[in-house]
């Protein structure tokens, strides 16, 4: 269902992530309409990543392209290689990083 980060400053997390993709400094991920998607071929608009922002907490929640379903591979790849991401280039920025094993009311996952 989601990829839940825990940080003490999620919009500022958040902010730091659309500017590293807006500049290219992520260059595998995709940012437009108030949805992430990965970047590469083969994995470009199979989901989109929905973030939000709370207290404490930045939730990407994940969709599916309208028409179709997102597969267990599709939905694997998605959260780990985002949780990869911010691993990689703001691990001072978050305490911690989960996604969900399995999907929730509103996923569509085969």
């Amino acid at each position: 269902m989601a990829i839940t980060v825990t940080t003490t400053g999620p919009q500022a997390l958040l902010e730091a992530i659309l500017k590293a993709v807006k500049e290219r400094h992520v260059d595998t991920w995709e940012y437009r309409d108030g949805y992430f998607t990965h970047s590469p071929a083969q994995w470009r608009g199979l989901a989109f990543l929905k973030p939000s922002v709370s207290k404490n907490t930045l939730l990407l929640n994940i969709f599916h392209p309208q028409g179709r379903n997102i597969t267990s591979e599709i939905y694997a790849v998605y959260h780990g290689r985002f949780i990869e991401m911010l691993l990689a280039h703001f691990e001072r920025m978050f305490d911690s990083a989960r996604a969900s094993a399995l999907a929730s009311q509103g996923d569509v996952v085969k």
